[in-house]
């Protein structure tokens, strides 16, 4: 069952120079712990969290691509973690949500219409005989700044979004379960996406990366 965890696809594209470069330090790592544990570390802290990078494009949500960029959404970030892992032999898959947002969400009403996103992308990993789920979408930067503890993980339990801030504020909450992808789902990315967001879907959806 693993196995089919471990596979490269057009999305999840280890074998590129890119997603080599950037697992290659990680490789001479003692424990596969710590592989999972300091590639999470790498990916939430090196790609800033944009929630308005959105793409709904089958190259956006190459993980090559990704690699190149210095930002991304959470499902973006995901995939990136996901590719990274199976490419040091780790069984790694997507899983997907809907979630609402309730820290500084001014912008995000503005530009998406709504405080919820959809999809919410986080990263399953597969170890130690069990699936633990992790979200690495928020870099350290952004959870100072509205005042939310970082998120670690080491693969040994789940570490997700957390219901309130450490001011306990509301910050996150989870709507719906989507289920586990064994790989980029981009038919049911778009139509969730039309689904939630229909203006905004028929606005962009002739052109060839959404952008707002």
């Amino acid at each position: 069952m693993e196995n089919t965890y471990l596979q490269s696809s057009f999305y999840l594209d280890y074998d590129n120079p890119v997603i080599q470069d950037v697992v290659e330090n990680f490789r001479y790592l003692n424990t596969e712990q710590e592989k999972i544990e300091q590639l999470y570390l790498f990916v939430r802290d090196n790609w800033r969290y944009n929630a308005y990078n959105i793409g709904l494009t089958a190259n956006h949500f190459k993980a090559s691509t990704i690699a190149k960029k210095k930002d991304g959404h959470c499902v973006d970030k995901s995939i990136l973690y996901i590719t990274c892992l199976r490419a040091l032999n780790i069984p790694a898959r997507l899983r997907l949500a809907k979630v609402s947002n309730h820290i500084a969400i001014e912008k995000l009403i503005e530009k998406l219409g709504s405080n919820e996103i959809a999809p919410h992308g986080l990263t399953e990993v597969f170890y130690n005989g069990n699936w633990v789920k992790c979200s690495p979408a928020f870099n350290k930067e952004l959870c100072d700044k509205f005042q939310v503890d970082v998120l670690d993980f080491n693969g040994s339990e789940d570490s997700v979004f957390q219901e309130f801030n450490n001011k306990d504020q509301k910050f996150m909450t989870y709507l719906e379960d989507y289920g586990s992808f064994e790989d980029v789902p981009l038919d049911f990315i778009k139509k969730t996406f039309q689904d939630n967001y229909p203006k905004l879907y028929e606005e962009f959806k002739n052109q060839s990366n959404i952008s707002i």
